[in-house]
């Protein structure tokens, strides 16, 4: 048998490209900018990580192909387009994280439950199409490699939408009242770049486990719900 390689937990960031971020392209960039210089930072931690960034509206767009950022030189764009469409997020992801994962292992990794962090300033506006496509990405028994999701609200976000989005009530936050957009996109990146770190840490350790902290001036969506 070939020997393995290591171990590694494959990561997407979907980051929402709606018309209604337009105000907030800049701290999109910022945010991603800082999330990948965090992780080269970090080169013994990134060795276990892969990552993908995807923008999202009416279509999903590959900002950064599944990459070691060791030596991923490249940083991502973002393009404000569209509407929210929910479905195109679903449907990308069910097909790109089995593809993903399979290629993983050709390379002679084994590989971890996949995790995907979604961030999202509005409704879905494909209505409830949605929920079919994310019901297989999220059933074990139909996807094998079903991902962690953790879905964070911002500006018109509904906590409810972040609940079940979420594959835990515990991984769907929202933006506290009042908060600044652009701060909350910023702390959504550095709580982002802390839980892939600390993610990290523990695979180095021998006790794997996925870590999530929470972002400075979010709330647990399900606190929202009553």
């Amino acid at each position: 048998m070939p020997e393995v390689k290591g171990v590694l937990l494959p990561a997407y960031v979907l980051a929402d490209e709606s018309g209604s971020m337009g105000p907030f392209r800049g701290d999109l960039y910022n945010g991603l900018v800082s999330l990948c210089e965090g992780l080269r930072a970090e080169p013994m931690i990134a060795a276990k990580l892969r990552l993908a960034i995807l923008g999202f509206s009416d279509d999903v767009q590959v900002r950064l192909a599944i990459a070691d950022m060791r030596v991923q030189t490249a940083l991502p764009q973002i393009v404000i387009r569209g509407l929210t469409n929910y479905q195109a997020v679903f449907d990308d992801l069910l097909r790109r994280i089995p593809d993903d994962v399979q290629w993983l292992r050709g390379e002679g990794y084994k590989v971890h439950r996949p995790v995907v962090f979604m961030l999202s300033d509005g409704q879905p506006t494909d209505g409830g199409a949605w929920r079919g496509p994310h019901g297989v990405l999220i059933d074990k028994s139909r996807t094998p490699v079903a991902p962690n999701i953790i879905a964070c609200g911002i500006g018109d976000a509904e906590p409810s939408t972040m609940v079940e989005v979420a594959t835990r009530p515990e991984f769907a936050f929202v933006a506290k009242p009042g908060v600044d957009i652009g701060q909350a996109i910023a702390e959504f990146f550095h709580a982002l770049t802390a839980s892939l770190v600390a993610s990290g840490i523990a695979l180095n350790s021998g006790t794997p486990q996925l870590v999530i902290n929470r972002p400075d001036q979010f709330t647990m969506a399900i606190d929202e719900v009553g």
